[in-house]
């Protein structure tokens, strides 16, 4: 009588969520586990078709198979929950982000009327820089020279052709040159205020003032509001 493993693969829960919302080893442990219930479904079934007629198997025997198939079933539906609760977790853990500002690259929203404080990228060996500013369609709206490596920057929402830019997202990009040649182009970081934590494709993300919607693994810094 041909014999089927029993042995089950285990997980390991942390509690930083992965790039998908879940704890790290969560996600590939589900999917070892999913494999390992397919070919226990696979195996089992080839058994009971090729099985000796005249040497059937012991009832006890399969009694024992039939609970081994129920406990690997078990722990993939263990382990899917354990996803879904490692992703309200983490959005438990978020929703205390809500009313605070954080510190992003991705576009966020101006007023029309207050600067926004920016952080340029440090880049070494830089003797020119150029700040460039981007509407919500990535359309270059604004160009403006600043210092090479300087620790923040206020943007007074002044666009290319002299006028105040109109409310809305934007986001901002550094050039960072020497000599005239360009070294590298950099995203600028810039404060964003939240207004939610959601759960969307198993991701956690934050929204922010204005609707922009931010992965909250890119945020890389949280202060209190400004007033």
């Amino acid at each position: 009588m041909t014999e089927i493993s029993t042995t089950i693969p285990s997980t390991t829960q942390g509690s930083r969520l992965g790039p998908t919302g879940s704890a790290p080893g969560t996600e590939n442990a589900s999917r070892r586990v999913n494999a390992d219930f397919q070919t226990f479904l696979v195996m089992l079934t080839t058994q009971l078709q090729n099985q000796d007629p005249m040497n059937p198997m012991e009832s006890s025997d399969f009694a024992v198979q039939l609970a081994t198939f129920s406990g690997v079933e078990q722990q993939v539906l263990t382990n899917e929950l354990l996803g879904s609760l490692s992703t309200r977790m983490g959005l438990t853990e978020l929703s205390g982000w809500v009313g605070m500002e954080a510190l992003t690259s991705a576009a966020t929203y101006f007023d029309g009327t207050t600067p926004k404080r920016l952080i340029p990228p440090q880049v070494q060996g830089a003797d020119q820089a150029v700040l460039t500013v981007h509407n919500a369609f990535g359309n270059e709206v604004a160009r403006v020279p600043i210092q090479p490596n300087q620790s923040e920057y206020a943007f007074n929402g002044i666009g290319a052709d002299g006028a105040p830019l109109p409310e809305g997202n934007y986001s901002f990009r550094v050039v960072s040159m020497r000599e005239g040649a360009v070294l590298q182009t950099d995203p600028a970081l810039t404060y964003g205020r939240i207004e939610e934590a959601r759960s969307d494709g198993g991701r956690v993300m934050l929204v922010f003032a204005g609707g922009a919607l931010v992965d909250s693994d890119s945020v890389s810094g949280l202060r209190a509001p400004s007033t």
